[in-house]
């Protein structure tokens, strides 16, 4: 079974979303969607400044097997990426829900976060 922290949000494409203190909400992918790339290669992600719409693509995750688009849960700017993947990508199947996280994002409507799946209902998607 795979690791589905409780006090998280999540899409049906396997990205995961944390609202952090100062409004900001951090995005990774969840311990299913590392889980079934393998091992990571590379990670490429959005620029500092970037808005994005919720669901549209904000980069891409090679792995040995395959590689597969990231979406963006909600819509909002990017306000950081985690630099750290550029010379150590593997720590995204390490740590997807710590120090694998791909990039923080200013929300542009918060409560969009609402209208992802909590993790009983992430659960049952990858049942």
């Amino acid at each position: 079974m795979s690791n589905i922290p409780s006090d998280l949000r999540y899409a049906k494409s396997h990205e995961w979303l944390k609202s952090e203190a100062d409004g900001t909400v951090t995005v990774g992918i969840t311990d299913y969607a590392q889980n079934s790339l393998g091992d990571i290669t590379f990670v490429q992600l959005p620029k500092v400044g970037t808005v994005l719409k919720a669901g549209e693509t904000f980069g891409v995750i090679e792995s040995v097997k395959a590689a597969s688009d990231v979406y963006a849960p909600v819509g909002g700017t990017v306000v950081a990426v985690n630099g750290a993947l550029d010379h150590a990508p593997e720590t995204v199947n390490g740590s997807p829900y710590e120090a694998g996280w791909l990039m923080k994002v200013k929300p542009a409507n918060p409560a969009d976060a609402g209208q992802l799946l909590d993790a009983a209902a992430y659960a049952t998607v990858v049942a």
